[in-house]
């Protein structure tokens, strides 16, 4: 018994005895950014960034602020950021890094390490997160990254003596790199689709035996097109573009176009664009073959060699509502009589967050239709927009 309390006397003298552990320290909090106005009212919060000499400013008390750089007495944040001076492009030099303070009208970043840089507050272009600058000048988008555009939707049902039924549908998108203001545009890639499908059933009245079948009218009007820029300049671009459509009321069974060209945005304001451009395409134009009386009548397909004339405007309206309008015209030169026409306006008005309500009207106009159709196909369509983010 006495050698074997011995033994655990031996082996407990090297077993390192547990210590109890210390309760984790809670991680420091991180100091709020304090903002001082010119008259020493104060707000704390979070410093996001500066864009053309306004500072964003989110406060715990009053939300996200834009307040005129010139404004403010002085500004401390523990972020890191950098700095883009006006008139300097970026890339042409270094930007200073670092913490932020303004005073004095000057505002300095102080760098992790190395000497801070101060600079009047009136020359800042832009204070950026450093993090999502460094991503914009080094980092690589891929193709599938930073879509945006819309989804629309419409529709009208009828269920009475006649049956009718009438969807739209209508899909937008666009990328841009990069995608930031500060930076020249590089490219840009637009998608459209638009379809509007209708069915209106008529039975014979009075009925007559044997029943004779009620009448059908179908509609279907079907867009989608795609085009890709590429930057020369911030306003001079080449272009490559292909559509594709389906008209029913024009007698168009199947028209494609694929082209290419030159753009040029003529006016660019934060508030509203204006682009305008050409391109020279092929076009081929297939059309639907009438019946009629026990006589079929086909109208002969046309392959042409045209341009596209088009212009292009937007423009943001007062309670973030947007205003759309497009127009081209397109000439044929080897068949003259094969010119065409596109105009369309849209006016989406915001109702709940990322939904709008949507106006828009739209008129083709085909110069050579299939025999017996109209030239004109115009459309007011209403519907239910929603933005993607």
């Amino acid at each position: 018994m006495r050698r074997h309390l011995i033994l655990l006397l031996s082996f407990l003298a090297f077993v390192p005895l547990a210590h109890p552990q210390a309760p984790a320290k809670p991680a420091p909090a991180k100091a709020a950014d304090v903002l001082i106005f010119a008259n020493g009212d104060q707000l704390t919060g979070k410093l996001e960034s500066v864009t053309a000499g306004n500072v964003i400013f989110d406060s715990d008390m009053a939300g996200k602020l834009t307040i005129s750089i010139d404004k403010i007495k002085g500004l401390r944040s523990g972020g890191q950021f950098a700095l883009l001076r006006k008139g300097v492009p970026p890339g042409k030099t270094h930007a200073p890094e670092g913490t932020v303070e303004v005073a004095g009208g000057n505002l300095t970043l102080t760098p992790p390490s190395g000497a801070a840089a101060t600079v009047p507050s009136k020359e800042v272009d832009y204070l950026l997160d450093r993090d999502a600058y460094e991503h914009q000048m080094n980092g690589h988008t891929g193709f599938f990254n930073n879509w945006g555009g819309s989804v629309t939707g419409g529709a009208n049902i009828e269920r009475s003596t006649t049956s009718g039924t009438t969807l739209s549908a209508g899909l937008s998108l666009v990328r841009a790199t990069p995608t930031v203001p500060w930076l020249a545009p590089r490219n840009r890639t637009t998608f459209n689709l638009a379809e509007s499908y209708g069915k209106l059933s008529t039975p014979v009245i009075p009925p007559t035996t044997p029943p004779t079948a009620a009448s059908v009218v179908l509609t279907s009007i079907f867009h989608t097109d795609a085009e890709r820029d590429e930057y020369f300049s911030p306003r001079l671009f080449a272009l490559g573009d292909v559509s594709f459509d389906h008209n029913f009321g024009q007698g168009l069974q199947f028209q494609q176009l694929y082209g290419g060209g030159i753009g040029y945005t003529a006016l660019k304001t934060a508030i509203q664009e204006l682009d305008l451009k050409a391109d020279v395409h092929y076009e081929k134009q297939q059309y639907i073959t009438t019946t009629g009386a026990g006589v079929s009548t086909t109208t002969p397909s046309v392959n042409i060699i045209g341009t596209t004339f088009f212009e292009g405007y937007h423009r943001n309206l007062p309670r973030k509502m947007l205003f759309t309008e497009t127009a081209d015209i397109l000439p044929a030169w080897n068949t003259p009589r094969a010119y065409s026409a596109n105009v369309t306006a849209s006016l989406s008005l915001p109702v709940f967050k990322r939904l709008s309500a949507t106006v828009s009207a739209a008129d083709n106009f085909l110069n050579d239709p299939a025999a017996f159709y109209r030239k004109n196909s115009f459309q007011f369509i209403t519907g239910v927009t929603y933005l993607l983010p």
